[in-house]
C-alpha cells in the first residue's frame, strides 16, 4: 500500500477550560502524521516517514516550538506518543494520552501532557492530506 497518501496535517487547538472558558485558537499544535482511514496514527507508515512527522506548538507570547512525532516504546499502552523538541534530551518532550487510541477526526478531543506533567485537552480542529 502506498503510505505517502496517508500522511495528514492535523491542527489542534485548545479546548475549553478553566483558564479558558472559550478554548483558544491561538495556542494548540500543528502536526503531520499518519492516519488510516480510521483517523488512528499508523505506526508502521511513521516508521517509513518519519522524518516528515513535525509537530509545531504555538502560543501567544512564546516563540513557536518545532520538533517529531516521536513513538517511545513500553509503557501500559506498549508504546506512546510524544512531541519531541529536542533528540539529546528526555525532560522536554511532551506525552499524547493514548495517541494510540484516538482517532483524529475533526471535533474529537485529545489530550496533551507537557513538558511539567499538566495535562492539556486540544480540540481536532482540521485534518487535510500533505501535498508532497
Amino acid at each position: 500500500r502506498d503510505m505517502t497518501n496517508m500522511l495528514r496535517r492535523i491542527a489542534l487547538t485548545l479546548a475549553r477550560s478553566k483558564e479558558f472558558p472559550n478554548g483558544s485558537s491561538r495556542i494548540g499544535y500543528d502536526l503531520v502524521a499518519p492516519l488510516d482511514t480510521s483517523g488512528h496514527i499508523d505506526l508502521d507508515a511513521w516508521k517509513a516517514h518519519r522524518t516528515a512527522c513535525v509537530v509545531r506548538h504555538f502560543s501567544p507570547g512564546e516563540g513557536d516550538k518545532t520538533g517529531l512525532l516521536v513513538h517511545k516504546a513500553g509503557g501500559a499502552e506498549h508504546g506512546r506518543w510524544v512531541f519531541d523538541y529536542n533528540v539529546a534530551r528526555d525532560d522536554d518532550d511532551e506525552a499524547g494520552f493514548k495517541f494510540g487510541h484516538h482517532a483524529f477526526v475533526p471535533g474529537e478531543y485529545v489530550s496533551v501532557s507537557d513538558t511539567s506533567g499538566t495535562m492539556h485537552t486540544f480540540v481536532v480542529k482540521s485534518v487535510t492530506l500533505v501535498n508532497r
